[in-house]
């Protein structure tokens, strides 16, 4: 009778256990999906403050088209191919902004410091809300590993989290040392 008892309770502490390893793994799937939310506002806020600003005259022409066209891309992309959208917006802004004399000439410009401070924000707070993303797939790839929730199916139809892989690089002339910059 007590190894039965025995069995019981180690069952009922084995069940418990992977009850509280299947809830930590929702958990954070659901940190995941957050901040995957969040970096897709992010990326949203970056395009349209860049496609704003290129249209609205206070960049040269060919600046104006390149950092349109590469601002336009990143919003209207397919999920599959996100990343090198938003890579080649990077390198846009790099292109657009990587003298200083062009940043000066935008801000000399009606309206230009409020955009250039938006755009700088916006170009600050993706790397942020990447390394966030990329953070929470790291977790939750470190528990999808282990054995005991591959062989017990603890994350359930869930699809394998994916770190999201971008050149997130800010323009040299709008870094943090760019004199006049706005927060």
């Amino acid at each position: 009778m007590t190894t039965l008892i025995w069995i019981v309770a180690a069952l009922v502490v084995i069940g418990v256990y992977l009850s509280w390893t299947a809830g930590r793994l929702d958990r954070l799937h659901t940190r995941i999906d957050a901040a995957r939310a969040a970096l897709d506002a992010q990326l949203l806020r970056r395009a349209s403050v860049a496609q704003e600003l290129a249209t609205a005259g206070v960049l040269d022409p060919a600046a104006s088209i390149v950092l349109y066209q590469a601002a336009h891309a990143a919003r209207q992309v397919e999920e599959e191919q996100r990343e090198v959208a938003e890579s080649e917006l990077s390198q846009a802004l790099r292109a657009v902004f990587a003298e200083e004399p062009q940043v000066e000439a935008v801000r000399a410009a009606p309206g230009g410091e409020e955009s250039l401070g938006e755009l700088t924000a916006a170009v600050r707070r993706v790397p942020m809300a990447r390394r966030f993303h990329n953070d929470a797939v790291r977790a939750a790839r470190a528990v999808r590993t282990h054995r005991k929730v591959r062989w017990f199916r603890l994350a359930g139809h869930a699809p394998f989290p994916m770190a999201f892989e971008m050149d997130d690089e800010p323009p040299v002339a709008l870094g943090d040392d760019a004199p006049g910059r706005s927060a």
